[in-house]
């Protein structure tokens, strides 16, 4: 909101009091945009013995061969020592690996330097996690995703705090506190969908600027709720207008090696495969510090250290990665589309910081700012122990 004063909108880390670092694997191999690449890794890692199979495995301070660890939870992956394991890897997982990026995680704990169970309880098909991206970065301050986070960036905040979408995330007496001021109880994602439209980075950290003006609540949730929908990709697949759409027009090769975008034809060159149109707002779309369509395909291109088991990936593109990049060019579009509007939710009705003070909202209980305990089953522990609840 340029040219409102916001020194003392309130925190996000107060809106959405408990947060999570993410899941941080420690390794790369683990993770990859190919699910078969994963199963023939871990078949890799258990065919070697020895030293052979230590090396493969790149031990870590955290996790070495020898490490036991408890299962993750709700997953099948194996509890005894690596140094003696067998059989098929746990079935992968998708998961939001950088910003916009989309990849695969063999879920095993072992594998996992910081697993961060408290989120793998949580998530399911009603979750959604907002992940803080790089302080004062280009781009937007927020991600939201359905996925487990495993991004080098913030914190995660999950909307719920229980499965099944119970018990909202959220600064206890918020929700009743905004119905008197706006004249209607918002929802939990439209809180969601007001800060990732309004979220900015302050002085202490990331701010949100609340209003007390309906009409202006209204639209300003409109657009977050838009913007939840083409971070999360759920549902119906977002398109730009027909003459619009990114199209291949030269087939991609197997293995492309050279990248190159033109900016006055707006093509996408990959080697010899080219793609338009490529919006500049799309190529230019920046998250985290980072470009974020040069870093999804140099994950997909960049040559991996010859001998270690993230070397082992698909031969040949596939095809499910044109589709993907296809669909995040058009994403990276529409978003970039909605900045203009973003700018335009000014208000002089701010519900400060210090009102919320006033109501008793803040500060949050710290009970709030700590998981729920949501085990109502064993979890297996190390060795194929149960977990005590």
């Amino acid at each position: 909101m340029p040219g409102v004063p916001y020194d003392d909108a309130p925190l996000l880390a107060d809106l959405l009091p408990w947060s999570v670092a993410s899941v941080r694997p420690g390794r790369a191999w683990p993770c990859a945009p190919d699910a078969e690449a994963l199963s023939a890794r871990w078949d890799a890692l258990l065919r070697a013995e020895g030293p052979a199979r230590e090396a493969l495995f790149e031990p870590t301070r955290a996790r070495t061969l020898r490490t036991s660890v408890g299962q993750l939870p709700g997953r099948t992956g194996g509890t005894g020592r690596l140094l003696r394991a067998s059989g098929p890897c746990a079935r992968p997982v998708r998961v939001l690996h950088g910003p916009f990026d989309e990849q695969w995680l063999i879920p095993d704990a072992r594998l996992i330097d910081a697993a961060r169970p408290e989120l793998w309880r949580v998530a399911d098909a009603h979750q959604i996690f907002a992940v803080e991206t790089a302080a004062g970065a280009p781009g937007p301050c927020l991600l939201v995703t359905s996925l487990l986070p495993t991004l080098r960036s913030g914190r995660v905040r999950p909307l719920y705090r229980r499965p099944v979408g119970a018990e909202p995330n959220l600064a206890p007496g918020l929700l009743t506190y905004l119905a008197a001021r706006l004249g209607q109880r918002p929802e939990p994602v439209d809180v969601l969908a007001w800060s990732v439209a309004t979220v900015r980075s302050g002085p202490g950290g990331l701010v949100v600027p609340l209003t007390a003006d309906g009409e202006l609540w209204a639209q300003g949730v409109e657009l977050g709720r838009r913007m939840l929908w083409l971070m999360r990709r759920d549902g119906e697949r977002p398109k730009l207008p027909g003459g619009r759409r990114p199209y291949v027009r030269a087939p991609l090769p197997a293995r492309p090696v050279t990248l190159h975008y033109d900016r006055d034809e707006e093509v996408l060159h990959l080697d010899g495969g080219r793609i338009s149109p490529v919006p500049r707002r799309a190529w230019d779309f920046e998250a985290g510090g980072v470009r974020v369509l040069e870093e999804w395909l140099a994950a997909r291109t960049a040559e991996p250290e010859p001998g270690t088991l993230a070397a082992i990936r698909p031969a040949a593109w596939p095809q499910t990665w044109t589709s993907e990049l296809l669909e995040l060019i058009t994403v990276l579009a529409l978003l970039a589309e909605l900045a203009p509007q973003q700018v335009e939710l000014e208000s002089t009705a701010l519900v400060t910081a210090e009102e919320l003070r006033t109501a008793g909202v803040l500060p949050v209980p710290e009970w709030s700012r700590r998981p729920a305990s949501v085990l109502d089953h064993h979890e297996e522990g190390p060795e194929g122990q149960f977990a005590l609840l």
